[in-house]
């Protein structure tokens, strides 16, 4: 780290640090003033006053009448009055409300960071028999890039030389490895495994995969909802009559002073600290229950969702299809296609591949080489073995190019399959099962009557039968299937901006749509990615979890209302009497802390609660 990037980075601590150690430096001050006069007091007047006073005259120059107007006018008014004490009692207030804030509302985001220094910069170019190193933008479509072991992949591409695999995890959120052979496509970020692999770029590093994520998560960053913190709803209301009231004290009475107590009793400190504890108060639970919360908005957003949109996979099932049955043709055997089916799979990106590994691995069947891999979209997956051509396919591939083998199928059955042909012919029938959450149906049908959702959705990536099938179980009419990140954010944007969102999914392609939610919700520890963009992060895969979430928000928000409101309450009953001359503006910050303090332990009651109790819990029971 050279000098200016280390001065940078200290300047940059502190002044994270700032408000802490500004509000220690007023107690300080106010404690040793009587020995040394009004010199400490100015001192803090000086390197925190002016500071606070500039920023509250920015916001008002954008029209902003936050929580903290009123406190800025009394700390004004403090300082012309040279009334010093009751300025730096202000200052305390201000600045420890700020210390708080800051610790329970941080904003920064890790997610872009954490993708941006996951990407490798160079690459190893194979031009004839050289290799030579180059930087990552240099790749052209058709180069020969070569992945050595454990290595990121740079680019979207093509395998032509090498057998192995790569970890997708990264991208695809299923953890699993994917097994690669000439003719598998491989996609930019995922990790190589043991073996190298010489594969064909097939696009340049910024259209490949990894980087239009990171694009459209950037894009989603930048445009996250701007929604207003409940502190500065209530004080938009509350300060700008407490200032009228203020105003009209002082034409009545013609005392400035009485003017000064009464701003300083008003001044909204239950906004400015108790809310802040609360919500430290539910992150703290959460934490206990397993429920990390990365950005404490979340808490104050959540009550105030009115649709819930569901990715599917991992989310609302457990995300490891099973194969049930399958039904061969002819003279197949079962174990015969079901060694085929597995010897192709494994080179797989489908999420139905590992089931059919995990089928072959239980009957014991052994793997052949495959050659000539190929898996496009909306065709299948195809391979030769020992000679034979082998395809993968779906039910409407085959309808559509083999007709005549149209009534070999079986009735079609809810839940997920694949048709296995060999040399053209119809071989067999696979039938799985993702089974959902035992807790899936009776969160989502609970969700209406117990938290006031409006509408459930069911967004994902998968194919419509699937998602048909498991939406019908749950009860979920809204679906969207076959959805890539970018239209799954294009979803999520649509009903943001018609009502408060809540999104819950897992992977790395659900980031972006995490980040674009009213409240994004991350389920399991497969994508750090995913974690860094969700607003919060259920560790252990349950919606059981998710409802603790809900229960603990609305109670935090419960709570933070009766704090800031009672709170709000008893100042108006102190301006009443510092408006009658009977309370002086020491006095009347020394009041108002008071109030601070009842404010604070009525915020740390949340903290008190022996339990959260789901509604789903007892719905399953």
């Amino acid at each position: 780290m050279n000098i200016k990037t280390k001065a940078e980075f200290n300047f940059s601590y502190f002044l994270a640090k700032w408000p802490s150690i500004l509000a220690v430096v007023s107690l300080v001050a106010i404690a040793v003033h009587f020995a040394f006069g009004n010199w400490p007091l100015l001192f803090v007047i000086v390197i925190g006053g002016i500071p606070l006073l500039i920023q509250i005259f920015l916001k008002l120059i954008k029209l902003d009448l936050g929580a903290d107007l009123l406190a800025a006018i009394a700390l004004i008014t403090a300082i012309w009055l040279e009334e010093y004490v009751a300025a730096n009692l202000l200052i305390l207030m201000l600045s420890s409300g700020q210390a708080l804030e800051e610790y329970a509302t941080k904003k920064a985001s890790y997610a872009l960071n954490a993708l941006a220094n996951r990407m490798p910069s160079i690459a190893h170019r194979k031009k004839g028999d050289k290799i030579s190193e180059i930087d990552i933008s240099e790749i052209q479509v058709g180069d020969f890039i070569i992945v050595y072991p454990h290595e990121i992949c740079p680019v979207d591409g093509t395998v032509v030389e090498g057998h192995g695999s790569m970890d997708e995890s990264y991208l695809t959120g299923e953890p699993y490895n994917v097994s690669k052979a000439p003719g598998v496509t491989v996609l930019s970020g995922a990790i190589n495994g043991a073996s190298v692999l010489t594969i064909r770029a097939d696009k340049l590093p910024k259209d490949s995969r990894y980087a239009k994520i990171m694009e459209v998560m950037e894009e989603a960053e930048n445009n996250r909802p701007n929604i207003r913190r409940l502190g500065d709803q209530i004080g938009a209301i509350f300060a700008p009559i407490s200032l009228i009231f203020a105003l009209a004290v002082w034409y009545f009475t013609g005392d400035s002073t009485r003017f000064l107590a009464v701003l300083v009793v008003a001044t909204p400190c239950p906004l400015l600290i108790a809310i802040p504890i609360t919500i430290i108060s539910a992150i703290s639970i959460s934490a206990r229950l397993g429920i990390i919360i990365r950005d404490p908005t979340v808490l104050e957003r959540l009550p105030t969702c009115k649709t819930a949109i569901f990715d599917k996979t991992g989310t609302l099932t457990y995300g490891q299809p099973e194969l049930l049955e399958i039904i061969t043709v002819g003279k197949f055997e079962k174990n015969e296609v079901l060694q085929f089916a597995a010897s192709l799979e494994r080179y797989s990106k489908h999420p139905l591949a590992l089931s059919v590994l995990r089928a072959a691995d239980n009957a014991k069947v052994s793997l052949l080489n495959a050659e000539e891999v190929s898996e496009k979209p909306g065709q299948g997956l195809f391979g030769k073995i020992n000679g034979k051509e082998i395809l993968v396919t779906h039910r409407k591939k085959l309808i559509k190019t083999h007709p005549e083998q149209a009534a070999l199928l079986p009735e079609s059955k809810p839940g997920m399959e694949c048709l296995v042909l060999i040399n053209d012919k119809l071989a067999a029938t696979f039938q799985f099962r993702d089974a959902p959450r035992a807790e899936g149906h009776s969160f989502v049908t609970h969700l209406a009557p117990a938290h006031s959702f409006e509408k459930v959705m069911l967004v994902s990536g998968d194919r419509i039968e699937e998602v048909k099938y498991l939406a019908d179980l749950l009860g979920i009419k809204d679906i969207h299937a076959s959805q890539t990140p970018e239209q799954k954010l294009a979803i999520i944007r649509a009903e943001a901006a018609k009502a408060p969102t809540l999104f819950m999914g897992d992977g790395i392609n659900d980031a972006p749509a995490l980040a674009a939610a009213t409240v994004g919700l991350a389920f399991g520890q497969h994508s750090s990615v995913t974690s860094e963009a969700a607003g919060a992060v259920i560790m252990d895969n349950t919606l059981a979890k998710v409802d603790e979430l809900i229960h603990i928000s609305e109670s935090m928000r419960k709570i933070a209302l009766q704090s800031a409101l009672g709170g709000m309450l008893l100042s108006v009953v102190g301006m009443g009497f510092a408006a009658a001359g009977y309370i002086s503006p020491v006095a009347g910050a020394l009041l108002q802390e008071a109030i601070d303090v009842l404010a604070i332990l009525n915020a740390l009651r949340l903290t008190w609660q022996p339990k959260v109790v789901a509604d789903i819990m007892v719905a399953e029971k």
